[in-house]
């Protein structure tokens, strides 16, 4: 096809400029660098949960059911001298997030949420109380349990892996239900845990946005050809149909659907099954990683740079994190995903901002495959202050798509066609593990609008298609400095035209 030799020709052009002489091109590292943290000898730092603390402190959750305080998070550089870390809570099973709210450390193991607090001030923890409980364990491998994170009104929220394979039998117990796997609970204040959407499979990430809505990432498998983001609210299917089962109890919000058909693409499945919500963002297999996990939101106040308000996500296999742009389009969330920062130590498991900008990546592989040198730590990335070129944001339009970007462009890059291309496609829904991009088609780009300000450029595109992932490749701009954009590929989840 000719679009992918344009691609294949851009992507030479830019390995070549590389190796001539002169400015030598922008790498990640120019503009966030990573400083690993020293570990203290024998403490296996499988970070598994992130919570700063507002005596300027940080919290650390770690697989195996411990935490701990580092008590300089932001030394810089930081040694074995000005990074003590001290041990505050042990015995705990598997946590799998923390966080911070009104006066205590909130953590989810396998089989509740529990609230930890230092009564007596001696910086260990001497209360250790479930703050909610309500779903099912059997003692099966992948029961994982994530969370908590509060929302604007205070509410508690976790989410749930299904039961992988058969439940796990334990001499001397009685077998009994699990229920809620693959489900996302919520709790009001002074309330009990409650299930509100179902349709998950291994959703590690769980997150809240400036408005205060509430998203989750999951990982491919059966039922998810890639990695999904997705939006939790009330009655709402997200698409792993291992989960409906409970839509038949009557605390379920909503109504099993019945059967699933199976062998559609997704965006017709979502046509098709009632109560199927497509996800708000795709991150296409391998492109945007393998395994998604934590979820941070940019509350910095642009201590951290230019993507306020966005979403910065984990990658557990490929050790990297990426970015997220999100909109709202009649109702339903959308937007884009981005790659960001490469070169972690160990997989990406958790992120937490500090008060001074700099964000805290807690690390761990777990004896799983992924990228690094190590296999387990702790990493703060820090924004150098220089201002990268990159698309800040990509928005749709009801002609096609608004690329804002973080420097002005140089307007004769950014008006040619050649500059971009662009694809769109979409995934099988079915049992099997994972699906390849299917229905596959060109975007025709037939106009680049370029602002006065040279800030953004309208893409009028034909053949847009909703419910599918629009991949961009922007290999031809430039900045007004003649910089090529740092991240030009963009992938953007259409399920509404505006």
């Amino acid at each position: 096809m000719v679009t992918r030799w344009h691609r294949v020709f851009g992507t030479l052009l830019l390995l070549f400029a590389c190796v001539l002489p002169g400015r030598a091109e922008p790498t990640e590292a120019d503009y966030y660098r990573i400083v690993t943290i020293p570990l203290p000898a024998g403490l296996k730092l499988e970070a598994s949960g992130l919570a700063p603390l507002p005596d300027g402190k940080l919290a650390i959750a770690i697989r195996k059911g411990e935490i701990w305080i580092l008590d300089d998070p932001a030394a810089d550089p930081p040694t074995r001298e000005n990074t003590k870390f001290t041990r505050f809570a042990s015995g705990l099973h598997e946590p799998l997030g923390l966080t911070w709210h009104e006066g205590a450390l909130y953590t989810t193991q396998r089989s509740e949420v529990t609230r930890l607090r230092d009564g007596d001030g001696d910086g260990i923890a001497d209360e250790y109380l479930t703050a909610a409980k309500g779903w099912g364990v059997s003692g099966n491998y992948h029961e994982y349990a994530y969370g908590p994170v509060f929302d604007h009104d205070g509410n508690l929220w976790v989410t749930l892996n299904i039961t992988i394979g058969d439940p796990t039998e334990i001499p001397g117990h009685r077998v009994t239900e699990f229920p809620w796997r693959g489900w996302s609970m919520m709790m009001q204040p002074g309330g009990k845990l409650e299930p509100i959407s179902c349709g998950l499979r291994s959703p590690f990430g769980i997150g809240v946005n400036h408005l205060g809505d509430v998203f989750a990432t999951d990982q491919q498998g059966n039922y998810w050809g890639t990695n999904p983001l997705v939006h939790l609210r009330k009655g709402v299917f997200h698409g792993h149909a291992e989960s409906l089962p409970d839509a038949k109890r009557p605390e379920s919000p909503l109504e099993h659907p019945g059967a699933v058909p199976k062998g559609l693409t997704v965006v017709d499945a979502s046509r098709t099954i009632p109560g199927y919500v497509l996800p708000a963002v795709w991150f296409p297999y391998n492109k945007v990683g393998q395994s998604t996990t934590g979820i941070v939101l940019d509350d910095s106040g642009g201590k951290f740079g230019p993507f306020a308000h966005q979403f910065f996500v984990g990658e557990f296999t490929q050790a990297f994190v990426s970015r997220v742009f999100l909109e709202k389009v009649k109702g339903e969330y959308q937007g884009a995903c981005f790659h960001f920062r490469r070169g972690f130590q160990s997989a990406v498991l958790q992120m937490a901002f500090l008060e001074d900008g700099s964000m805290m990546v807690g690390e761990s592989n777990r004896g799983w495959n992924s990228l690094g040198t190590r296999s387990f730590g702790l990493e703060r990335m820090v924004w150098t202050g220089e201002m990268p070129f990159e698309i800040e944001k990509m928005e749709a339009m009801s002609t096609g798509f608004r690329l804002t970007f973080t420097k002005p462009v140089d307007a004769a890059a950014a008006e040619k066609l050649t500059s971009y291309e662009m694809t769109s496609y979409t995934y099988i829904y079915h049992q099997l593990y994972g699906s390849e991009e299917v229905e596959t088609e060109d975007v025709k780009i037939e106009e680049a609008r370029v602002s006065k300000d040279g800030m953004s450029v309208e893409l009028v595109c034909k053949d847009l298609r909703e419910g599918y992932v629009h991949e961009l490749h922007a290999l031809g701009v430039r900045s007004k400095a003649g910089d090529p954009v740092l991240h030009p590929q963009g992938y953007y989840t259409l399920n509404r035209l505006p």
